[in-house]
């Protein structure tokens, strides 16, 4: 089923000792999404101090002195009973043999819980009162996919001595705070991070950029990065790029599956020779210095790294709202980035997107804004944030293995 953990025969010498930490993500790759992409950067920046153990279903990812557990997947579907059986053996193959074990994933185990996501019972719940609450009742009480990703959220955030749960950004957990309350003493905010890029990116880097992903070496470049293409605001962007002049295109990165499903928009728009669809990329960054701006449009978002990473590398962008996005909480409209109030308002988002490529005094100070701000997200500060919690984690009584 899976790998054997580690015993504590294995454990490092008492001269020079390591936490031991497992990790869990059912997807540990880069082209997974941006809960991987964090889960990864931690690994990698606290591999050198610590002994870290990834158990992944699907492993994309290399480090040294990291040890990799491939989890098995009898049923890829249905994901409900996928997540069930994830949890099950990652719990079996961690019960003993760590110090720590850091979940990124709807499971009951772990003194370390990432939230990266809404969670589902607000999702069902939140805003529904009367009838409408008695139906919903209904609908979870029948549906076993519904029932076991409750199960396993309730377990997941149940109070225990030095658990602690970790949200992305502040409007999450306002949002976890009210859908769990017994969890808010354990509630801690960590933000995604990046690592700077060397700046400025040279007209020969984007040109290079470009011709590597295939793009048009001539025009500007909007780029959109998501692999829900939906959810992330796809139909809002291309609407907009429809009202852009014919030098502006759309880079978009993500998912290959949902590709299929937007080629007839596209075409509806007269947008096919505009629109590159470059499927999932092991590395994003090269898109990044390929684009002239960022598009973000997203309809559901707790923090959105992509914008912090686009932001990185300089680059204007045009995010939703913090009602969608958890960032935006944090940004500043017109210094150092373009909030959205409505993301689905297709005709101001090309308005706002003109101004952005239009107008050079606007573009200078979203350029310089965005670096302004990245620089206080860089991983090795975010990953001392997680470091601590461990080491509180491990104070607290936690310890599977004598020390």
């Amino acid at each position: 089923m899976i790998s054997p953990a580690p015993s504590a025969a294995d454990h490092a010498s008492p001269n020079s000792p390591k936490l031991r930490i497992a990790v869990f993500n059912r997807t540990f790759s880069s082209t997974g999404g941006g809960a991987e992409r964090y889960s990864i950067a931690l690994v990698e920046q606290l591999a050198a101090r610590y002994e870290i153990h990834v158990f992944a279903q699907e492993i994309g990812h290399e480090w040294p002195g990291v040890t990799y557990h491939r989890v098995s997947m009898p049923l890829r579907k249905p994901r409900w009973v996928n997540q069930l059986w994830f949890a099950t053996a990652t719990w079996w193959a961690t019960r003993c043999g760590f110090d720590a074990v850091h979940s990124h994933e709807n499971t009951w185990h772990g003194n370390v819980q990432t939230v990266h996501v809404l969670p589902v019972k607000h999702n069902l719940f939140n805003g529904r009162s009367g009838w409408r609450y008695a139906l919903r009742c209904l609908s979870v009480a029948t549906s076993p996919r519904l029932l076991i990703y409750l199960g396993l959220e309730h377990l997941r955030y149940a109070a225990r001595s030095g658990r602690q749960v970790v949200v992305t950004s502040e409007s999450l957990k306002t949002i976890m705070a009210a859908s769990y309350p017994d969890c808010r003493a354990m509630l801690s905010v960590i933000t995604p991070g990046i690592t700077l890029p060397t700046l400025p990116i040279t007209l020969l880097q984007k040109s290079a950029a470009r011709a590597g992903l295939g793009l048009p070496a001539a025009g500007r470049c909007l780029l959109f990065v998501g692999n829900d293409y939906r959810k992330k605001g796809l139909p809002a962007a291309l609407k907009a790029l429809a009202s852009l002049p014919a030098d502006v295109f759309l880079a978009v990165v993500g998912n290959t599956a949902a590709i299929a499903g937007f080629r007839d928009q596209v075409a509806a728009l007269g947008l096919t020779q505009r629109v590159f669809f470059l499927g999932s990329l092991q590395d994003v960054g090269p898109a990044y210095v390929a684009a002239d701006a960022l598009v973000h449009p997203t309809l559901e978002d707790t923090f959105a790294m992509v914008v912090l990473e686009a932001m990185a590398h300089g680059l204007p962008v045009a995010v939703s709202g913090p009602c969608y996005c958890g960032i935006s909480g944090l940004l500043t409209h017109g210094m150092n980035a373009m909030v959205l109030d409505d993301p689905r308002d297709a005709a101001h988002l090309g308005q706002v997107l003109g101004r952005m490529l239009d107008e050079s005094a606007l573009g200078a100070q979203l350029r310089q804004g965005a670096v302004d701000f990245a620089r206080h997200y860089q991983w090795v500060d975010i990953a001392l944030q997680q470091e601590a919690l461990y080491l509180s984690s491990a104070s607290a009584g936690q310890l599977t293995v004598p020390r």
